[in-house]
């Protein structure tokens, strides 16, 4: 089951990333255009982390919902942890939070890079 579990999460983590990574991707010219016209790059990480973390934030209360409506489908699986015990449901968020604002931040440092010539240039 752990091992599933960890399995969940690289899985979650690459998806966020490559989400993120191809949304970036696209939109390399209007990156490379926002930061001719001014926007340093702590300013483009901070809006590619802010759509992340929109993602994020919908996939957690998604999570979060459907683990109570799916709590009485496992509740003979597990042992010794109540099937909605909150210390668990919290600590589960917040790791996925964390795991979740580093998958985000790879491609966000990756868009902070884009040089505006190259990218204006590239069309």
């Amino acid at each position: 089951m752990s091992s599933f579990s960890v399995l969940a999460v690289i899985i979650a983590a690459v998806g966020i990333a490559g989400v993120l990574a191809f949304s970036v991707s696209a939109r390399t010219n209007e990156i490379g255009i926002r930061m001719s016209l001014g926007a340093d790059g702590g300013r483009v990480q901070r809006m590619i982390l802010g759509e992340g973390g929109v993602l994020l934030a919908i996939g957690l209360v998604l999570g979060v919902a459907g683990s109570f409506f799916a709590s009485g489908v496992i509740q003979g699986l597990l042992f010794g942890v109540a099937p909605r015990d909150p210390i668990t449901l919290i600590a589960v968020a917040a790791m996925m939070a964390v795991i979740g604002i580093l998958a985000c931040w790879i491609p966000a440092r990756r868009a902070a890079r884009v040089d505006p010539a190259i990218a204006m240039r590239a069309t």
